[in-house]
């Protein structure tokens, strides 16, 4: 078992990668364990000498909470272009209500984050342009997690 340290966007990760199975690994996060997949599968001989561990991003394969897989669109590459909205806890997200390049104000509703069985409206901090969105509807988030920037 590898494991890894990580700091995501100020938030700290502990990463141990405990198997690996062609293009699927089962990697623990935090305590949370996952199963993510692999863009390329690793030949598992060379695990202990080349394996690039996956980032703390997962596909969640359970309903515990992870952090947001950062397949929805975004404009920046490192999502930096802007002030980001963070998770305030962990949990699912419901909908998104805002698209990249839709301008918000201050309260508007951005997007529902569902948590212990109940649903939060997380609302815009800042007015301004919706620069990136780093979750998709159906994520899991940890809290602190970065959602969404606003510039």
């Amino acid at each position: 078992m590898n494991k890894y340290q990580y700091k995501v966007q100020g938030v700290d990760y502990d990463v141990e990668i405990e198997e690996v199975e062609g293009n699927l690994a089962k990697v623990s996060v935090n305590g949370i364990k996952f199963e993510v997949e692999l863009k390329e599968p690793i030949n598992a001989a060379q695990i202990k000498k080349t394996i690039t561990p996956p980032k703390p991003v997962a596909t969640v394969s359970n309903t515990q909470t992870a952090t947001p897989t950062p397949q929805h669109q975004t404009s920046t590459t490192s999502g930096s272009n802007g002030t980001p909205i963070k998770a305030p806890l962990p949990g699912t997200v419901v909908s998104l209500n805002v698209k990249i390049g839709d301008k918000v104000n201050v309260g508007d509703t951005i997007l529902v984050l569902e948590a212990m069985k109940m649903q939060n409206n997380i609302e815009a901090e800042y007015a301004g342009t919706v620069t990136s969105i780093l979750v998709n509807q159906g994520d899991s988030v940890l809290e602190g997690a970065v959602l969404l920037t606003i510039a």
